[in-house]
């Protein structure tokens, strides 16, 4: 799942104002910002497998750290203690956490049984959306829209600059999405990782809108 974290992201101002809308993205994509940095560092592993899936060539071998549900869970507690640290609003901080828990949760409906429960080998779950283009299209787009009427609803853009910017990234996404779904499969596992990290610029963006 991609633009559907992202919905996520965009429905945070619905439910509190006082994080950015970096915040936001950046904790609903928390679980796959710290992942490509794990990939290059050896930690967590991905072997590029097309016709795994009708959605993504990624066979997602062994990333515990990270797309385990306990991980998940641990990973919330410290994005969501970090930002009361600094910020001191624990509404805010309670939400960004499960915004980070979120993201296990809606990988769950698209990815094949790849999904750890705990940090180690055992149980792998996922409820295998993936294995219909169609129905992926459809569900992660409903949660892309939802998540940008809610911001629209919650928000209100002080300049053209704000409005402009704002409807840039969503075509960005947008293109981004579709690209992933419809180009060849990546060259090598380096090069997942790199792409992977480029999406703190997307993060950077949403600061900068808000």
């Amino acid at each position: 799942m991609f633009i559907g974290h992202f919905g996520v992201g965009f429905a945070g101002k619905k439910f509190s104002k006082s994080a950015s809308l970096g915040t936001y993205f950046m904790a609903a994509q928390w679980i796959d910002l710290v992942w490509p940095i794990f990939l290059l560092l050896g930690i967590e592993q991905v072997e590029i497998e097309p016709g795994i899936s009708a959605v993504t060539p990624l066979n997602f071998v062994y990333y515990p750290f990270t797309h385990s549900l306990l991980a998940a869970v641990i990973w919330g507690i410290l994005f969501g203690a970090v930002y009361y640290f600094i910020k001191k609003n624990l509404k805010t901080s309670v939400l960004l956490g499960l915004f980070v828990l979120s993201h296990w949760f809606l990988d769950l409906l698209v990815h094949i049984p790849d999904l750890p429960i705990l940090i180690g080998n055992g149980t792998k779950v996922g409820f295998g959306l993936w294995n219909s283009l169609t129905a992926t299209l459809i569900v992660e787009g409903l949660i892309f829209i939802a998540g940008i009427y809610f911001y629209f609803r919650a928000t209100k853009t002080k300049n053209k600059t704000g409005t402009y910017s704002l409807i840039g990234l969503i075509i960005f996404l947008v293109l981004i999405y579709t690209s992933n779904l419809f180009s060849q499969p990546p060259d090598s596992v380096q090069a997942i990782a790199i792409v992977g990290n480029a999406q703190w610029l997307i993060i950077l963006w949403g600061y900068w809108i808000d």
